[in-house]
């Protein structure tokens, strides 16, 4: 029987604090968002998924996006050297976090960076973004990391968003999804579709058929309702601020 389990990290109290590098600084409600990342996590509860805090990283304000500390692949997590100097130590307690859930560790080292919102799993194959925050040697670390466990590994590039993640997720039958305009090459996968909502782009499976997603698609809810799935929607609209997305609140941990 497959276990389901979520690595979640609760917000800094300096959240408004947030790198941003495609987006203009807006307001953010820090108590607001602490309610929204509840609501997030009692989200995953209610799909029978497991959650595990890791310990908060006050002084850190991106800290609640947990998936950027790591990969996980099989038995093996990859711990990520984040590609903004300021957010690596994010990364210490978040492996420690991982490894208490059985999981061996692989490391990212220097001069090499890797963030986790960078990957998208499809199967045994491994999509890479290489743009701002995940470098070539990143790349070429990760590759040596999980190709002994028979995955293959794509780099894609990724300029007009944050990470590959930021752009495109995937469905449960492995077709990728994105907001056309943010996706730097489509046929870079071997299956698109395009989505009408930015914040449609990103989904995290829940199971073969429930997919939660940010409550700021509903046209993409729809359309993915029309293919059988079922939309679980969460408001986000504080992480949205910071070019957060409802797959870099968790990593997801399944086996």
């Amino acid at each position: 029987m497959v276990t389901t389990r979520a690595l979640v990290r609760r917000p800094s109290p300096r959240l408004a604090e947030g790198l941003l590098t495609h987006l203009e600084r807006v307001p953010v409600d820090a108590e607001l968002a602490v309610r929204q990342w509840q609501q997030y996590v009692d989200a995953l509860t209610a799909a029978g998924w497991s959650t595990i805090e890791v310990p908060p990283a006050d002084d850190c304000p991106d800290s609640v996006f947990v998936e950027d500390t790591m990969v996980v692949y099989g038995d093996l997590a990859v711990i990520a050297r984040a590609g903004a100097e300021q957010r690596r130590p994010e990364a210490a307690a978040a492996a420690q976090a991982v490894e208490a859930q059985g999981y061996r560790l692989a490391d990212i080292d220097a001069p090499g960076t890797l963030d986790g919102g960078d990957v998208l799993k499809i199967g045994t194959t491994v999509y890479v973004g290489h743009g701002g925050r995940t470098n070539q040697s990143g790349i070429a670390q990760f590759r040596a990391h999980l190709e002994p466990l028979g995955a293959r590994v794509v780099a894609v590039p990724v300029r007009k968003v944050l990470h590959l993640k930021s752009a495109v997720t995937a469905l449960p039958d492995g077709t990728v999804i994105g907001y056309e305009p943010l996706v730097d090459d489509p046929a870079a996968f071997s299956t698109f579709r395009p989505v009408p909502e930015e914040s449609g782009a990103h989904v995290v499976l829940l199971d073969d058929h429930q997919l939660l997603m940010a409550a700021s698609a509903p046209r993409t809810a729809e359309l993915f309702s029309g293919l059988g799935y079922t939309p679980i929607p969460v408001d986000i609209t504080e992480f949205e601020k910071l070019e957060g997305c409802v797959t870099c609140l968790s990593v997801r941990l399944r086996g």
